[in-house]
């Protein structure tokens, strides 16, 4: 909860609690029902309104109602049943804004201020095959970049259009379209179009290629540790593939089911994976050849801020096979890290072939407990034809979304199906610490002894 929702039930708290056997108030606990008002009027206007929070709200006029009398006359019945009653109803009230609280999305710990601008970008050189027109293919990008922020610049919201991504998300995880709408209210550590730090080299770039039904901010809290360690982090949105996508216009293209179809036989599913895999490598690709054309823009904010002879891409999920697939095809790839990657999409080419970029692998334990599924056995013979691998290790008490920031929504992530029973903390300083440190070695040329077995954290274990 917000500082002035924690503030609210507890002066409602002390007011019920204080001195229930004696027959007066002294006048400051006597109007702490008003004070609770005017701070929930506060809350209004600081924090803004959010569903969750009705009972409070409701239970807080209540308070304030049946008050007065004892406001008016200096007096009080000990009325210990009530009492009890009371409390027991302000806890209730207190618990729904607990468990779904607004999510706050942890400062990073490098040394730069991060920037964040949004890109909306059409490659005329492809078609789109998920809309159903003849029209080239559209998506969005968003970079996380080292800034010179000042006060002059706002902070940017976790997501854009939230109220949109909001219920899409929610009707994926097949909960009330409404459930999640105060993800609106959510501001990440980052500014808002703020001017790009300045550099004399040229930051590393690295892209993130989302899961399916994913979206590009949903790694937001590892691309703020990057950026703020002196990387320009590229989250693509593959349209069609997210959960939904709002362009400029204020087109909406919603998740088309089609493109990676459930239930459909073998052959015809990893036929229309390898489609929509190479359609997200294309959007990789052509997100990088933007880049390109920014850093020699004197117009851009990005004008010889990008070092493109540096550029490292990961992925989760689908995402992680998207990335595979265009580090086997586009040498500007370097290094190359998978978190749960989906391998059903990724060509027979590049499954053959293997690719030749440093890259490191991390599973969740659940996945890589699946011994005999499709995806592992597709992964392990995969694995051994790369030269130049890092290791690949799974974390204990991880599920799939533990890699995002999913579990950040409420704490019943584990009872959602949102994360693993492991803490949601931890997993978050293994994760940035796995992959700072890889992409530091590798575009950087920082060696790091994390990648030798065993690992400094016990709960990583080699797959």
């Amino acid at each position: 909860m917000r500082p002035l929702e924690i503030l609210v039930p507890f002066l409602i708290g002390v007011y019920l609690l204080w001195l229930p056997n004696q027959r007066s108030r002294p006048i400051a606990v006597r109007g702490l029902p008003v004070t609770a008002l005017l701070t929930m009027s506060l809350h209004f206007v600081l924090e803004g309104y959010r569903w969750q929070m009705i009972p409070l709200y409701g239970f807080t006029v209540v308070t304030l109602l049946t008050s007065r009398p004892a406001i008016a006359k200096n007096e009080m019945q000990a009325r210990p049943f009530r009492i009890v009653l009371s409390l027991s109803l302000l806890a209730v009230s207190t618990v729904l804004p607990i468990l779904l609280p607004v999510p706050s999305i942890p400062a990073p710990s490098g040394p730069y201020t991060v920037g964040t601008r949004i890109y909306e970008l059409t490659d005329e050189s492809r078609r789109e095959i998920y809309s159903g027109r003849d029209e080239a293919r559209r998506f969005q990008i968003q970079a996380w970049y080292p800034s010179e922020a000042d006060s002059s610049n706002e902070r940017a919201p976790w997501m854009t259009h939230a109220d949109i991504y909001a219920t899409a998300i929610s009707e994926y995880l097949d909960l009330p379209s409404f459930f999640l709408d105060h993800l609106k209210l959510v501001k990440m550590p980052a500014y808002q179009n703020a001017d790009a730090a300045a550099t004399d080299t040229g930051f590393p770039v690295i892209l993130f290629s989302h899961g399916w039904n994913g979206f590009n901010a949903q790694n937001t809290g590892q691309a703020l540790q990057l950026a703020s360690h002196g990387y320009v982090v590229v989250g693509v949105q593959h349209t069609y593939g997210a959960v939904v996508t709002v362009f400029e216009d204020g087109t909406i293209a919603k998740n088309n089911p089609s493109a990676l179809p459930s239930g459909a036989p073998d052959d015809e599913y990893e036929q229309a994976a390898r489609l929509l895999a190479d359609q997200w490598a294309g959007d990789l690709g052509f997100a990088l050849d933007f880049l390109e054309g920014q850093n020699e823009n004197t117009e851009s904010p990005f004008y010889r801020s990008l070092d493109l002879s540096r550029v490292g891409v990961y992925g989760h999920s689908t995402g992680g096979g998207a990335a595979i697939q265009f580090c086997g095809a586009d040498a500007r790839c370097k290094a190359l890290l998978g978190m749960d990657p989906f391998m059903r999409p990724v060509s027979f080419e590049v499954m053959e072939n293997g690719i030749t970029q440093p890259s490191f692998f991390m599973f969740s334990q659940v996945w890589a407990y699946d011994t005999d599924s499709r995806n592992n056995r597709l992964f392990d013979p995969f694995y051994e034809r790369l030269p130049d691998a890092f290791g690949v290790v799974y974390i204990e008490g991880t599920s799939h979304y533990d890699f995002s920031d999913l579990p950040l929504l409420s704490p019943l992530a584990p009872q959602l199906g949102l994360k693993g029973p492991i803490n949601g903390k931890r997993v978050t300083v293994i994760l940035e610490d796995y992959l700072l440190s890889f992409f530091d070695a590798t575009l950087k040329g920082k060696p790091s002894g994390l990648f030798e077995d065993p690992s400094p954290y016990e709960e990583v274990k080699p797959k």
